[in-house]
């Protein structure tokens, strides 16, 4: 009697275990623990669990320390990944759509990005519907400005300097300004510049306060090109796998992290501006003749950008235009 009760028992105990009917995700993301980013992913995945009561389970792998940035999309389309976060316009090779917030100058303000994403994110969600991949939330970066080593107020004193792209737009950005562009991943940014391969970037103040800037760079042109986001996905089999509350879990804290993201990047830009400036940065603002150059880059990868992306690009810029 005793073992049978014993036995019986412990049953009992297995299958009221939270770990017992657990489904564990491991989620690759590409910056480092101290970035905003990863911090608010880091809370979208503790209010899942908090709302399953741990049977989803969401493992934040930071810094690339899973799958390197440019593999972490194809890891989640393959289901090695069920869950990932990449930088938006890397994916622009495979579809304009996904360049149109990294377009100069489109929408150089949080409520100008936040008018271009909701005019956007149908699109951005369709091309990646196609992929078997689910778009859960996204969110912006501080608007990108330069890290250079020396003042810069005339667009020819850019001429043949060697720049840090990360992406197609910022790789045609510096050919139009006669720069020198190499693609530059973030946590190789340091590396770069030490060993010669850059000698400028633009990127965002978070970017250039996590991998100190002040190091190899002295001035910040605060010119706030353009907003680029980061975008949360999902494999579609892997979210059609869950149960229904744990889907609705999924959501509902993905609708709050996008919002409290908008916020967290709100508040980045000001405090890591000021952090630049104590490290002994020089922050200043773009001289007259460097904004009117800037403009014209715009315009013209604008216009690049709608000649590619077609009836979509249009039909994105239309609605976002009549906002």
């Amino acid at each position: 009697m005793t073992l049978r009760f014993n036995i019986a028992a412990a049953a009992v105990a297995l299958a009221a275990s939270p770990a017992f009917a657990q489904t564990a995700w491991d989620m690759p993301t590409p910056y480092g623990d101290a970035v905003f980013h990863t911090q608010n992913i880091t809370a979208f995945a503790d209010d899942i669990r908090e709302a399953t009561d741990g049977a989803l389970d969401i493992t934040v792998h930071s810094a690339g320390s899973l799958f390197a940035h440019g593999q972490i999309k194809d890891s989640v389309r393959r289901g090695l990944a069920p869950i990932g976060e990449i930088l938006m316009s890397q994916l622009v090779n495979e579809n304009p759509v996904f360049g149109v917030d990294s377009i100069p100058f489109l929408a150089a303000s949080y409520d100008e990005a936040e008018a271009l994403w909701d005019a956007s994110r149908d699109a951005v969600s369709e091309a990646l519907e196609a992929q078997g991949l689910t778009l859960l939330f996204s969110v912006p970066w501080p608007g990108q400005s330069l890290f250079l080593r020396e003042e810069v107020t005339e667009p020819a004193q850019l001429q043949g300097v060697t720049f840090r792209a990360y992406n197609n737009a910022t790789e045609r950005m510096a050919q139009l300004l006669g720069m020198i562009p190499t693609q530059v991943e973030a946590g190789d940014i340091p590396t770069a510049f030490s060993t010669g391969r850059v000698a400028s970037m633009i990127t965002s103040p978070s970017t250039g306060v996590s991998s100190q800037a002040w190091d190899y760079t002295s001035h910040y042109i605060d010119v706030q090109a353009w907003l680029p986001k980061n975008m949360v996905f999902v494999n579609s089999s892997a979210l059609d796998a869950l149960s229904d509350d744990e889907r609705d879990a999924v959501l509902a804290a993905a609708e709050a992290a996008e919002a409290r993201g908008w916020e967290m990047s709100r508040a980045e830009t000001d405090t890591q501006i000021a952090a630049l400036e104590e490290a002994g940065m020089v922050v200043m603002q773009p001289s007259d003749a460097l904004s009117a150059r800037l403009s014209e880059i715009g315009e013209t990868m604008a216009a690049e950008w709608m000649d590619e992306a077609g009836d979509t690009g249009a039909a994105v810029l239309d609605a976002f235009r009549a906002e």
